[in-house]
């Protein structure tokens, strides 16, 4: 129930009375209005007394109101009393006045020391590192148990993510390696043309499709599609507490959510790779015959004579690596994501770019091991 406060002077001394009556009552103010008058007012010496007898019913309101009124009346140093107020009311008023405001600056404004900045950083980076250790040993453990046929893995997730891994990202993983290979195709088709060595360009889209650009591909896709699905599932499960009950009823959450995963996006990601190696090579084919006047049989057969097994099979094995660190990154920021929606957030962003820049790591030390080996 709105109110508003009539001011009346107090008979036999100086004492100003706020009686709160119910709105339009004549001669009744707005308590906003007269909390500013009161400050106008300043500091005195004069008692206020705030009656409340005509109050019939109390609401929230009421309640928030009669408290910034008793605050004005704090802050000025005026002595201050309630006549009338219900037994309940006061109980209210209590609660709202029994937690003080916090003073400062919070803590998220706090600046620190860049020393201590750095110390702290050091330390979260160690212990992120030691959580990574954790979750790596647990996994090997538990893939070395799937392995020997000890571990109670749910084959029916094993399918169905491998479903959503395979079947559900060709439609995208055809579009980029397409693409991928026209663009491929374009630039080898202006380069070469100087020297009259367009045939060649079946060579360059085909060995760079198959040693690189195919699992690297592949890949990128499933880091920011499959990577980011499984971060968010386990967050997800997570915040809800799934996973503790996994845990309370027996279940290994490495053995019963993780491996499955992992198990699935090995299995996938070199017929992925392969998949985009052929669509690649085939948008090369395209630009050969349109831009080159190259037909498709003098294609396929420079193809042949310029990419080997060892090729494809350097392109596999690398998306074998890239299957188990996509797999890592996202289940690795799922089971260590917080227990709010924002953390799911950042889990999702955290697998993302991980997943990225561990294939983009682990590519380069590919090239450098096939260097040193001269293959």
């Amino acid at each position: 129930m709105a109110f508003s406060i009539a001011l009346e002077p107090a008979s036999g001394g100086p004492v100003a009375v706020f009686r709160l009556v119910p709105v339009g009552t004549a001669g009744g103010v707005d308590c906003a209005v007269a909390i500013d008058a009161l400050r106008e007012r300043g500091a005195s010496t004069s008692p206020l007394v705030v009656d409340a007898s005509t109050v019939a019913r109390w609401d929230s309101f009421a309640i928030s109101a009669l408290f910034k009124l008793g605050k004005t009346v704090g802050s000025l140093a005026v002595p201050f009393e309630l006549k009338g107020l219900p037994e309940e009311a006061r109980g209210l008023l209590a609660l709202a006045g029994s937690v003080p405001e916090r003073k400062g600056a919070r803590r998220s404004e706090v600046k620190l020391h860049y020393l201590e900045r750095l110390g702290r950083g050091t330390v979260e980076l160690y212990q992120g590192f030691l959580s990574c250790c954790d979750f790596i040993g647990e996994l090997v453990s538990a893939l070395i148990k799937a392995a020997r046929g000890k571990a109670r893995i749910p084959m029916r997730d094993v399918w169905l993510t491998m479903d959503e891994c395979g079947p559900s990202a060709l439609p995208i993983v055809t579009l980029i390696s397409m693409l991928v290979g026209v663009i491929l195709g374009f630039i080898g088709a202006q380069q070469l043309r100087q020297f009259g060595a367009e045939i060649y360009v079946a060579n360059l889209v085909g060995i760079a499709m198959v040693r690189e650009m195919g699992a690297i591909m592949a890949g990128i896709i499933m880091a920011g599609r499959t990577g980011a699905a499984f971060a968010a599932q386990l967050g997800t499960m997570q915040v809800n507490e799934e996973i503790d009950a996994l845990k309370t009823f027996g279940f290994s959450p490495m053995e019963y959510l993780v491996v499955p995963r992992m198990v699935a996006l090995i299995v996938m990601m070199p017929l992925l790779a392969l998949y985009a190696d052929v669509l690649g090579m085939a948008g090369g084919a395209l630009i050969s015959a349109l831009a080159l006047d190259i037909s498709l049989e003098r294609y396929v057969q420079q193809l042949v004579t310029g990419v080997f097994l060892k090729d494809i099979l350097i392109g596999v094995a690398k998306s074998c690596v890239f299957g188990i660190l996509i797999a890592t990154a996202g289940c690795l920021c799922g089971m260590r994501c917080g227990r709010s929606a924002s953390a799911v957030g950042l889990a999702v962003t955290s697998a993302v770019v991980s997943g990225i820049v561990a294939i983009v790591i682990s590519d380069a030390v590919f090239a450098a091991i096939c260097e040193a080996l001269k293959i």
